[in-house]
């Protein structure tokens, strides 16, 4: 199966059907697709950060940004959800192709559109 970096489908997946279980953390359907597509580096990178980090940790509600730029570099935030940013993490390179965007509450992360 060759990877989706532009993510195509992305727009099929607005809830869940089960969920999947990665370095503790529960992950929907739409982002073990982004994951199966080029973009598991971000989601691990993301919950590295949430499990390591105390004053992420406190946090009930998560917004994860991912900004691809022009010049293949991307930038990961996580925010509180009200405009807080709480961490950010610049990568040099990436092959990716979109911009994402996420959220973590109660242990779940998934797609904007699943929540």
């Amino acid at each position: 199966m060759k990877e989706d970096l532009e993510l195509k489908d992305l727009g099929q997946y607005y809830g869940t059907t089960q969920y999947y279980n990665i370095m503790g953390v529960n992950i929907t359907d739409g982002v073990e697709y982004i994951m199966k597509n080029g973009y598991s580096w971000f989601v691990t990178d993301t919950i590295a950060v949430i499990k390591n980090k105390a004053q992420i940790q406190k946090e009930e509600f998560l917004s994860i940004n991912l900004k691809i730029d022009s010049d293949k570099k991307a930038v990961m935030t996580i925010g509180n959800g009200n405009g807080k940013i709480l961490y950010t993490q610049k990568y040099d390179y990436t092959n990716c192709k979109r911009d994402l965007n996420l959220y973590f509450c109660d242990n779940v992360m998934m797609l904007n559109k699943e929540y």
